[in-house]
């Protein structure tokens, strides 16, 4: 996987230089998985077990999960979604309605106390 879509999207987006980060699911703490991180990454990767260890107990390092998803995820819901469909017909309707202001903000609140990353997604 990080192989055959992460990398060509870093290279597609020109992203050298960036941090990734995880968390310490075991799937992502693989000798395996770590070692290819370490090689794009370097120093640049905050995981278990990485050049720069994934703090205790913090789910919300990054602004997708401390601000974005609550966001998304009170107005997906506010149909009531039955199905996987409209499920994902939800969220991709939520995320195309958010404004570019409203994501730069978070992003540039208390930037001296957290590490801006990369996120690459091909798809919701």
């Amino acid at each position: 996987m990080i192989t055959d879509y992460l990398w060509p999207e870093i290279e597609a987006c020109d992203l050298d230089g960036i941090w990734f980060q995880q968390d310490g699911a075991a799937c992502h703490t693989a000798r395996e998985t770590l070692a290819l991180l370490r090689e794009q990454f370097s120093e640049q990767l905050i995981s278990q077990f990485g050049p720069i260890s994934w703090p205790a107990r913090s789910c919300d390092i990054t602004p997708l999960d401390y601000f974005l998803w609550g966001c998304v995820k009170s107005k997906v819901y506010i149909t009531k979604p039955t199905t996987m469909d409209e499920l994902e017909a939800n969220i991709k309707h939520v995320f195309g309605q958010i404004p570019d202001e409203m994501l730069d903000r978070p992003l540039k609140i208390g930037t001296s106390e957290r590490i801006m990353l990369g996120a690459v997604t091909a798809n919701i």
